[in-house]
């Protein structure tokens, strides 16, 4: 008799994604065979041949540049909060990783936010470590104030993972985020009105290389917890889920009941669905401006206003957007009002003054250019 079926969705997700990672981060061999043993001899020098345009050639290492003994095994660790959706995924991923030759470790984060929750961290850190996961580690992190707490705690939550990750030498981190996360995040996002980047949610496969992996993101958030009461896994509630003070929390047991009760069953389906529509959408726009934004600068580089008018405006606000990060403002207080204001300058200039943004930064008309640069 096999697994639970929730078990066994929540174990094929993870597998999914360890083979993944296994791929993209295992070399292709070197087929190639000496000449003499079946294999033609190349007609010039490697050194002589002429890579295809646009490749970058890396020279083929000699016999005492090549690496000595075993790729060093990849090392994939779990975010646990102690919650269900991340118990269910650290309990998925220490049954299959040994199966693939991977080590799996667990870190959970301490926020400091409630009393007793160093207690509590320490109880994640034996979960994890009875369940075979090595490191197990907690760690404490100072929640700010910028961007309201639940941004604040978020922002500090991933600087400790990605510090853990550098430290550790970690492939990637695994992060519990459901098919219902998703469907909060999109509707959160319609809420803010920031386009349709906002509306396309959480990535599957997110931040520097690639490290953040969500394999739950097609799964509900039912399936997770179900899996856990089939492995007899103790989990723990976070009150904060259910206090109204905060947003997410409000919008889960508020709000989408409400649309639900309204518009019927497949409301969460269908937002998960429109973030995957919404990304693709919005990464073929983000390489479109990407390759036009050089056809709309001049030869020092400033932006032509004629040029940029020309442009469909979901690629000329993209443009602009990217020149205001790049002018030193934060991506995480840029809003669509801000590039809206920057977009007038282009297509409804009247004479109007420079634009305040966020970071001290300005952006002004200037003899048919349009200048953003720290104020």
């Amino acid at each position: 008799m096999g697994p639970h079926p929730a078990v066994a969705a929540i174990r094929l997700a993870v597998r999914r994604v360890l083979h993944d990672i296994l791929t993209e981060h295992t070399p292709v061999p070197d087929t190639r065979r000496a000449p003499g043993i079946g294999a033609a001899r190349p007609s010039a020098p490697d050194a002589e041949r002429v890579p295809a345009p646009g490749t970058r050639r890396t020279p083929t290492p000699t016999p005492a540049q090549r690496p000595h003994g075993p790729r060093p095994t990849p090392l994939v660790l779990v975010a646990c909060s102690g919650g269900a959706d991340s118990v269910a995924l650290a309990s998925a991923l220490a049954f299959e990783a040994p199966k693939l030759g991977i080590r799996a470790g667990g870190i959970t984060v301490d926020h400091g936010l409630q009393p007793g929750s160093d207690l509590r961290a320490d109880e994640v850190v034996l979960r994890l470590t009875e369940l075979g996961l090595t490191p197990a580690e907690s760690i404490a992190v100072t929640v700010g104030r910028d961007g309201g707490p639940e941004a604040a705690a978020r922002d500090a939550r991933y600087a400790a993972l990605d510090a853990a990750a550098e430290r550790l030498g970690a492939t990637a981190i695994l992060l519990g985020h459901t098919r219902d996360d998703q469907a909060e995040t999109v509707l959160l996002g319609l809420a803010r009105g920031s386009g349709i980047r906002s509306l396309s949610g959480m990535a599957a496969v997110s931040g520097a290389d690639g490290r953040y992996r969500r394999p739950f993101l097609h799964l509900d958030r039912q399936t997770a917890r179900k899996a856990c009461m089939a492995q007899s896994l103790p989990v723990w509630d976070d009150p904060h889920n259910a206090d109204p003070a905060y947003t997410r929390s409000r919008l889960r047991h508020e709000g989408l009941p409400a649309l639900e009760k309204a518009l019927g069953k497949g409301v969460v389906e269908a937002l998960a669905r429109t973030a995957q529509l919404s990304r693709d959408d919005a990464d073929a726009l983000d390489a479109w401006a990407s390759q036009a934004e050089a056809s709309v600068r001049d030869a020092a580089g400033l932006l032509e206003c004629a040029k940029l008018y020309a442009l469909p405006p979901a690629v000329r606000r993209r443009i602009l957007r990217r020149a205001a990060i790049e002018a030193g403002a934060p991506a995480g207080s840029l809003f669509a009002r801000h590039i809206e204001e920057v977009d007038r300058l282009i297509t409804g200039w009247r004479g109007q003054g420079a634009i305040n943004l966020p970071g001290k930064v300005v952006a002004q008309r200037q003899g048919g250019r349009l200048v953003i640069r720290q104020g």
